[in-house]
C-alpha cells in the first residue's frame, strides 16, 4: 500500500512536471511568450482536465506540487528581490507602490461587491493587480484558504489582462507626452507581472527598463507586510470559529531570508559559481509552473464563465483606473 501511494504521488508530481515543461516550451513561441510559462502551464492542464478528466489516483502527487512546491518556489522567488536597490534608490517609488496596492485592493473589492462577484477570485485578482501578478496570488492564496480552482482561474485572468495591457502600453508609448524614464516608472507602478513590465518598458530603452524594474521591485517588497497583515486579518475574521485555524505562512520568512541573501551575500559567491542565478531563476519558474499545472487540473472549465466574468470585469476596470492614476502621479 505504501509503495502504491508513493508511486501515485510520484506520478502526480511527474504529471505536473510534464505540463510545466510543455508550458516553458510553449512560452518560447511567438504570442505565447507574452503570456508566460505559468499561464501556459495552466492552460495545458485545464485542457487536459476538460478532455480527459481529473486523474484521481494521482491526487496526492498533484496536491504536493500545488502546496509544497509552490511554497518552495515562493521562497526561491525572494532571490529576485534586490533589497539594497529598493532601499537606496526607490523609497519614493516604494511609497507610490504602496498607493498602487491600496488603491487596487479597495477599488477591486468595491466593484466586486457592487457586481456581486465571487469574493475569493476578486480578492486574489486585487492582490495580483496591486502587487506582482501570479506570484502574489500564489503567495496569498494559502493565507486566505483559497480553493485551488479559484487560484488557478485568478492566475489565468491576471496573465490575460496583464498581457493585453503590456501590449497596449507598447503601442501607446511613442505617442505619450512623457520622457522614457517617466514611462518606465509608469509601467513599473501599474502593470501586473514583472514579465508585463519587461514587455512594455523594453521598447523605450535600457534606462526606462531599469527604472521600471525598480518601481516593480518596490511593489514586490510590499508583498511581505501585506501577507502578514492578511494573516492577522484572517485570524480575527475566523476567531469565532473554533474549528478554523490560520497557519502562519512560514514560507514568507524563507522569502525574506532569500531576499537578504540575494541582496547582500550572494554577490560574494557568484564568481565561484557562474550561472547560479540563472539556474535558480529557471528552477523557480519550473517549480511555479508545476504548481500552476496542479492548480489548472482542479479547474472545471464549465464553471469558468459563470464564476469569473464579474471578477474579471472588476479587475479590468481597476486596471484602467490604476493606469490613469499612476500616469498623473508621474
Amino acid at each position: 500500500m505504501i509503495i502504491r501511494n508513493t508511486k501515485h504521488q510520484f506520478g502526480g508530481v511527474l504529471l505536473t512536471f510534464l505540463f510545466a515543461s510543455a508550458g516553458l516550451l510553449l512560452a518560447q513561441l511567438p504570442g505565447f511568450q507574452h503570456i508566460g510559462a505559468l499561464a501556459s502551464s495552466i492552460l495545458l492542464a485545464v485542457a487536459y482536465r476538460h478532455f480527459f478528466g481529473y486523474p484521481m489516483k494521482l491526487q496526492h502527487g498533484i496536491d504536493f506540487s500545488t502546496k509544497k512546491l509552490l511554497k518552495l518556489a515562493i521562497i526561491l522567488f525572494g532571490l529576485k528581490l534586490n533589497l539594497d536597490v529598493v532601499f537606496q534608490e526607490g523609497l519614493g517609488l516604494l511609497a507610490r507602490g504602496a498607493l498602487t496596492i491600496v488603491f487596487s485592493i479597495i477599488i477591486t473589492l468595491l466593484l466586486a461587491r457592487w457586481l456581486k462577484a465571487n469574493w475569493t477570485i476578486s480578492f486574489l485578482l486585487a492582490v495580483g493587480t496591486g502587487v506582482c501578478g501570479a506570484a502574489a496570488i500564489a503567495a496569498v492564496s494559502p493565507i486566505i484558504k483559497s480553493k485551488d480552482e479559484d487560484t488557478a482561474l485568478s492566475v489565468g485572468i491576471i496573465a490575460l489582462i496583464g498581457t493585453l495591457f503590456g501590449v497596449g502600453y507598447t503601442l501607446a508609448e511613442p505617442y505619450l507626452p512623457i520622457s522614457s524614464e517617466q514611462y518606465g516608472i509608469w509601467t513599473g507602478l501599474s502593470l501586473h507581472e514583472i514579465a508585463h513590465v519587461a514587455l512594455a518598458a523594453a521598447p523605450a530603452g535600457d534606462d526606462a527598463l531599469a527604472i521600471a524594474f525598480l518601481a516593480k521591485l518596490g511593489r514586490v517588497l510590499l508583498l511581505i507586510p501585506l501577507s502578514f497583515l492578511l494573516v492577522v486579518w484572517m485570524r480575527r475574521k475566523k476567531q469565532e470559529d473554533t474549528q478554523t485555524t490560520i497557519a502562519f505562512p512560514w514560507f514568507l520568512l524563507g522569502f525574506m531570508a532569500m531576499s537578504f541573501v540575494g541582496s547582500y551575500m550572494i554577490g560574494e559567491w557568484i564568481p565561484a559559481f557562474p550561472g547560479v542565478l540563472e539556474a535558480v531563476s529557471f528552477i523557480t519558474t519550473l517549480l511555479l509552473s508545476m504548481a500552476m499545472s496542479g492548480l489548472g487540473l482542479n479547474v472545471d472549465i464549465r464553471k469558468v464563465r459563470t464564476v469569473t466574468l464579474k471578477p474579471l470585469v472588476a479587475m479590468l476596470i481597476t486596471s484602467i483606473l490604476l493606469s490613469v492614476l499612476t500616469f498623473f502621479l508621474l
